[in-house]
């Protein structure tokens, strides 16, 4: 099929906000790719459509015509795509109750529970669906891998010329055209390690496996980047980083340590942000969990923060284990702020207030420009719809 369609489950979206208050489910990067890109990488798809809420189709529009439409929160297995490349236009592949793949004429004849005249084929093994979270750093060292196999194959890495970098396990790196590695130390000795187009290793990094640095993305000089994290295309990231997904053009660019953790775009994290993982008595942690409006328990002993689009956090912020973090926020000030700070916050330890939307608005601006990007009248809607959506959480609002 010429044409995909990533669709949002909705059993399964609100379970990943905040990060899906700005995207559709398969825009979420998890490993090197996105879980769209995956599939389009995967199955050589000429157009990638997504079918999610309304207000996020401006910026993530739908494609028209038949397409081959597939669960945005599923990640591509040899056995999946077996399957997937097996189905035939009048069946739908099904997991228990979770619909996985099916073929539409159009957008309109999706519902996922009444699927028109399509027979049920049954996938019986096993499949990696995101579906909370904090999943998208627990998986992350082996969707890196995953892709990295993809990206690679049958392909020559450009490798370094730097007399000073020292390479472990040399044939597990690859390195692309345009990348600038100066005095770093790479370790593919437990998991491969990839680095993107145009990217740049400043002095002194140290780096172990698995690893990702995307497209435009900077390691800052003297960076300790520990297994299992992803830096996104246009990030700057420095200080000591463990098992942290960066989804894209944010900015960690100094000391401070982060552990377990998912950031979206185009947030900013001022010097010596810490951000804790493990708890002081070793116990789960638990995390705000949108649907239920309260904290559920992760069940994992290592988790650190989920920190959504358009976050700033200001010199010396501290953020306790399994804190989250709306779109939009300001946090700053000495101690740790709540647990769950809701989007649009403007604050910290002390209290909050409301950041105000044409404030954000100028903030938001600024922080893209100086990425080279546009904040423009897509991206402004989007932010705008999440304001009033996550209007409720302000509850120090004198509005309510």
């Amino acid at each position: 099929m010429d044409q995909l369609m990533m669709f949002d489950d909705p059993r399964i979206r609100g379970n990943l906000l905040p990060f899906t208050f700005t995207r559709p489910v398969a825009a979420i990067r998890i490993g090197i790719l996105t879980i769209g890109e995956k599939w389009q990488e995967h199955l050589q798809a000429s157009q990638v459509g997504y079918l999610t809420q309304e207000y996020l189709q401006g910026k993530f529009p739908p494609v028209p015509g038949p397409s081959l439409y597939i669960n945005g929160a599923l990640c591509p297995t040899g056995e999946l795509l077996e399957a997937v490349g097996a189905l035939k236009e009048n069946e739908s592949l099904w997991h228990q109750e979770t619909l996985l793949a099916t073929f539409l004429e159009k957008p309109e004849q999706f519902q996922p529970d009444h699927l028109p005249s399509k027979k049920k084929v049954v996938f019986e093994k096993d499949i990696r669906i995101l579906g909370r979270n904090w999943q998208i750093f627990q998986w992350n060292g082996n969707e890196i891998r995953q892709d990295f196999d993809l990206l690679t194959r049958r392909r020559v890495s450009w490798g370094t010329d730097d007399p000073h970098t020292h390479l472990y396990r040399e044939p597990d790196i690859f390195i692309e055209k345009g990348a600038k590695i100066r005095a770093a130390v790479l370790n593919a000795t437990n998991g491969p390690i990839y680095i993107g187009k145009n990217t740049e290793i400043m002095e002194g990094s140290l780096v172990r496996g698995p690893f990702a640095l995307c497209e435009g993305a900077t390691l800052a000089m003297g960076a300790k980047i520990r297994e299992n994290t992803t830096i996104g295309p246009g990030c700057k990231v420095g200080g000591e980083v463990s098992n942290v997904v960066f989804m894209g053009n944010s900015n960690k660019a100094h000391d401070g340590y982060m552990g377990n953790s998912v950031v979206g775009e185009w947030c900013n994290f001022g010097a010596n942000t810490v951000v804790s993982n493990l708890k002081n008595n070793h116990m789960p942690v638990k995390v705000w969990d949108y649907t239920k409006g309260g904290f559920s328990d992760t069940g994992l002993q290592f988790c650190g923060s989920m920190i959504a689009d358009h976050v700033k956090l200001g010199i010396g912020t501290t953020l306790n284990t399994g804190t989250v973090i709306g779109v939009g926020s300001n946090l700053f000030g000495e101690g740790f702020p709540r647990k769950f700070v809701s989007s649009f916050a403007w604050g910290g330890a002390a209290g909050f207030s409301t950041f105000k939307l044409m404030r954000f608005e100028e903030t938001a601006q600024k922080a893209m420009a100086f990425k080279g990007k546009e904040f423009d009248d897509k991206e402004r809607a989007i932010l705008q719809r999440v304001f009033e959506l996550t209007r409720p959480y302000r509850i120090w609002d004198k509005e309510f």
